[in-house]
């Protein structure tokens, strides 16, 4: 059963700005990749399931429940990390947690210190005085500390170093194996690599793919022959590119990276989304 379901999600903003009759499905327990260039329409889709924007027409459920109607119910369920994240800034780190806490009814800390540690994150400071990196680190806490069953994030790690992506990564696995529903939205085609089953792609408000990742890479290989000279040639180059020989002929399969799949769907375009996911 579905966790996560849009159906023909419209908003309009004009301009050809906005989300156009999207429609996909996360399964409870499954971890599903957003790409698209930044004006695509993920974070539009995304808040339309916080139930921060109200559809123009189309649906966006959550366990059941309408994440327009029944937002602070949906909201109570959730861990979200926003594309741009938003603090009290004169209050410090730990204040802000013990507000959170409050706020979702958090009894145990045990997991709020473990991420704290894991991150390698001081609440004690002013949050206005706080890095792009460290407020992040802040946010993930947030999200995860009250063990939700369903996450949403939106570019989770805007602004970490590598070794705090690596850690990231990690942690987004553990939860996934823990049966945990995940929505990730990334320009990190790595972390998406690593972690998600299924992938949706997104290119100007419309859906452009979903699929699973293995079927998507399936869908984009090309497979080629060519013909050498001589037997020494071509023994040389199957050897060097892995390809089976038949007499003369070497047949090779290219199997495309993500990146170079998701390129297939944006490139040639002159656009300021370029390299920015």
């Amino acid at each position: 059963m579905s966790a996560i379901q849009i159906e023909n999600l419209v908003c309009d903003y004009g301009g050809g700005k906005g989300v156009f009759d999207i429609s996909f499905q996360v399964k409870r327990g499954e971890a599903f990749g957003f790409l698209g260039p930044n004006g695509a329409g993920k974070t539009t889709t995304i808040r339309h399931l916080m139930g921060f924007l109200r559809p123009r027409s189309g649906s966006c459920v959550i366990e059941g429940l309408d994440c327009w109607k029944e937002r602070d119910k949906v909201q109570a369920r959730l861990g979200y990390i926003p594309g741009e994240i938003s603090f009290f800034e004169d209050m410090t780190g730990r204040e802000f947690l013990k507000f959170i806490t409050r706020y979702r009814g958090i009894g145990d800390r045990s997991r709020q210190e473990e991420l704290l540690e894991r991150f390698e994150l001081d609440p004690g400071n002013r949050i206005k005085k706080m890095s792009k990196g460290m407020k992040q680190k802040l946010g993930i806490v947030a999200a995860f500390m009250h063990d939700p069953d369903i996450l949403i994030l939106d570019e989770p790690t805007s602004g970490l170093d590598p070794l705090m992506q690596s850690r990231f990564i990690d942690l987004v696995g553990e939860e996934k194996k823990k049966g945990k529903t995940i929505l990730m939205s990334s320009h990190m085609f790595e972390e998406v690599e690593r972690t998600c089953d299924r992938i949706g792609i997104i290119r100007k408000g419309k859906m452009v793919a979903v699929d699973a990742a293995d079927a998507l890479r399936e869908r984009h290989t090309r497979t080629y022959t060519v013909t050498l000279a001589d037997q020494a040639s071509a023994e040389a180059f199957a050897l060097d590119f892995g390809g089976r020989l038949s007499g003369l002929q070497v047949t090779v399969t290219a199997r495309q990276s993500l990146e170079q799949i998701f390129m297939n769907y944006y490139g040639g375009e002159e656009h300021a989304e370029q390299g920015a996911v």
